[in-house]
């Protein structure tokens, strides 16, 4: 066995894994890294900083964590092709901070008025600097105090692969936090190609796709919508839809999102045509009920939002559309069928698992779409 016949031993692995993460650390104090935002040095893309949602209590503690001198916990920069560091963990403390000073760009976001918190009741109502509805503004000494604390930066250079930044930035917010699987990509995929980002978000926000989808608030907090509009630009053009093709499916959908976001400028005219015709002729056809189960006994379409039915109705649909193929027009007719048919009992309530279930259905939409 010559030695590219021969297996990858374990040290094998971790040479080569090494290879693509190069990484450096060092303390810095807050003041420093306010300066660097201040120059543009330190970025927090607007996608991003949507995700900053600590509410008034949680960013009081940390001032008070600051003011006591408990250290913080690290935060990640990712380095770019420009030398900027673009945050990659961190979020919140870092956007308390400027929020803090005023410095936050976001109008959601005015200055931030301190809440008393365990050991500091006297935080009640402090501010970095008096304002005209506020006169307790910190003293100059706490105000050094806060910009002299320090807080250890870790930082991916650019030498390092987006795939790699992309898994670190996973493993980081897989403990404890609360975002979202697509928080968190968005969160990478503005350091790729913001213009993606903000493309994906307007077209979540089509008022043929939100009245189609109908989905609860707590789904569209979680930009579930926006994971459905990438599933959507993904799978109703893919052309091996066997379970093998679509296995460890939130791998794939993050690396088909990553290559969206890399060929953008020569895709997106084509993907919106294809998007828009489908959720325009999906909404004007029967609005939420295509997404919908039919219930046979009451002759109606009920409950919530399904991605069974979005999988095949949706994505069957743009199929066609995208190749410029004839379809069918009588939409609701077609999702009554769906649900007719004699294996949708079985395939649906069995809980089979992501793959599996659309190696199933996105077939079935093509076929079930399809003017005969």
């Amino acid at each position: 066995m010559n030695a590219e016949e021969r297996p990858a031993s374990l040290e094998e692995e971790l040479v080569a894994a090494r290879k693509e993460i190069s990484t450096d650390s060092y303390p810095m104090s807050i003041g420093e890294l306010t300066n660097l935002y201040r120059d543009g040095e330190l970025v927090i893309r607007p996608a991003f900083q949507r995700l900053f949602r600590w509410d008034s209590d949680q960013k009081s503690l940390l001032i008070e964590s600051i003011l006591l001198g408990i250290p913080l916990p690290s935060v990640f920069v990712a380095q770019d092709n420009e030398g900027r560091w673009e945050l990659v963990d961190g979020l919140q403390r870092i956007s308390t901070i400027l929020q803090l000073q005023g410095l936050l760009t976001d109008p959601h976001f005015p200055p931030l008025v301190l809440s008393a918190t365990k050991y500091l009741k006297h935080l009640e109502g402090r501010t970095w600097a008096k304002t005209p509805n506020s006169e307790r503004a910190l003293s100059e000494a706490q105000k050094l105090d806060i910009k002299r604390a320090k807080i250890d930066v870790k930082i991916i250079k650019r030498e390092s692969s987006e795939s790699t930044k992309y898994d670190l930035f996973q493993r980081l917010n897989s403990y404890g936090s609360p975002l979202s699987a697509q928080e968190v990509r968005n969160a990478i995929l503005v350091g790729v190609n913001p213009a993606f980002v903000e493309w994906l978000q307007s077209l979540a926000r089509r008022d043929s796709f939100v009245q189609t989808t109908a989905l609860p608030d707590k789904d569209v907090s979680a930009k579930y919508d926006e994971d459905l509009v990438l599933r959507f630009l993904w799978l109703h053009r893919a052309t091996d839809t066997s379970t093998a093709s679509l296995r460890q499916f939130q791998d794939r959908l993050e690396a088909e999102a990553l290559s969206m976001a890399r060929r953008h400028e020569s895709d997106a005219a084509e993907l919106e045509r294809v998007f828009s015709e489908t959720f325009d002729l999906l909404a004007s056809a029967g609005g939420a009920n295509v997404f919908r189960k039919w219930d046979a006994q009451r002759a109606r379409f009920s409950g919530g939002f399904l991605n069974t039915a979005f999988e095949v109705i949706a994505m069957g649909l743009g199929y066609r559309i995208a190749r410029r193929e004839t379809f069918r027009t009588d939409i609701l007719a077609a999702a009554r069928e769906l649900w007719e048919q004699e294996d949708m009992t079985t395939r649906f309530a069995t809980g089979k698992a992501t793959e599996q279930r659309l190696s199933l259905m996105l077939p079935k939409g093509r076929v079930l779409m399809a003017l005969h």
